[in-house]
């Protein structure tokens, strides 16, 4: 009994050790976030109803976070992304685009950051996503302030957003100036734009004419961008093809999967359409730049 005992714990010690570390969550701010005077309730998660899409809703956001969600040690790449789940800024879809691309991304020994950025949309701001841009900003700097803590190169530091959270993924790559005010070290010492961007059927990147919005400015030192969109998805493709464009013309590395079908909002979920396979072609694209291989 004792020795069946002990070959049981001698299998189970090694899967055990693998297992990365529990999630770990830190406020985005040292004390209230910027321009936030007016008291929305507490934050609200609503489960889908009967006909409703097999989407957990995360609303009424005033204190911002991120969560690590480290790999297993001896899978660490020493790349990071920070995950913008999407929800048309008025919710975040907080798990089929977000905790579980946050599994995935450590399966590929990619440390995850979770950024539950505020939503709805605040009133009277410009731009009238400030809130989100800030967090996202802050999100950045902060992933590289405690680079050392969690084990990552500063200078490997990434953003996936899906649909809104793509549009907040590329405003914080393409913003040059930082929309808040410093508020310690980590904003003083690293910058606020991630090193590479992963971009899932983003929206509002284009005018009525589906031409580029003028915000959108891409240069040379834009960040390489990875895109996946499909053709039939009512919030337009137009933005990716029209974003890519403006990168490749611009010598930026860029890669650009458009499928036929899928629609819009299937995150991490399986559907029967080609767009399912978008995590494969991503984790190809960062192990094709490098991102996965252990950071020197």
């Amino acid at each position: 009994m004792i020795r069946g005992l002990a070959l049981a714990l001698a299998l189970a010690l090694p899967a055990a050790l693998a297992r990365a570390a529990e999630p770990v969550t830190h406020k985005l701010w040292p004390g209230k976030a910027p321009g936030e005077t007016k008291d929305l309730g507490a934050e609200k998660l609503t489960e889908p109803k009967k006909g409703q899409a097999d989407v957990k809703r995360l609303g009424n956001v005033s204190e911002p976070t991120i969560t690590v969600y480290a790999p297993p040690k001896e899978k660490a790449s020493g790349t990071a992304v920070v995950v913008a789940p999407g929800g048309g800024y008025s919710i975040l879809a907080i798990e089929h685009e977000g905790t579980d691309v946050c599994k995935w991304l450590n399966d590929l020994g990619v440390t995850a950051v979770l950024l539950k950025y505020r939503v709805p949309k605040r009133e009277a701001q410009s731009p009238d996503n400030l809130a989100m841009v800030q967090d996202a900003q802050r999100a950045v700097a902060l992933v590289r302030g405690m680079s050392k803590e969690l084990g990552v190169d500063p200078n490997r530091v990434g953003m996936l957003g899906f649909s809104a959270g793509g549009h907040l993924t590329v405003c914080t790559a393409l913003t040059q100036k930082r929309l808040y005010e410093k508020v310690d070290q980590a904003d003083e010492a690293f910058g606020h734009r991630p090193n590479f961007c992963v971009l899932v059927y983003p929206a509002y990147l284009t005018d009525k004419g589906g031409a580029l919005k003028p915000e959108f400015v891409v240069t040379k030192d834009s960040p390489p961008m990875f895109f996946a969109h499909s053709s039939d998805d009512p919030v337009t493709s137009e933005g990716s093809v029209a974003l890519y464009l403006a990168l490749t013309k611009n010598k930026v590395p860029a890669e650009l999967h458009l499928y036929a079908t899928g629609g819009h909002g299937y995150g991490m979920r399986k559907t029967p359409h080609p767009c399912a396979s978008w995590p494969d072609r991503a984790g190809d694209w960062l192990k094709s730049r490098g991102l996965l291989e252990k950071a020197k």
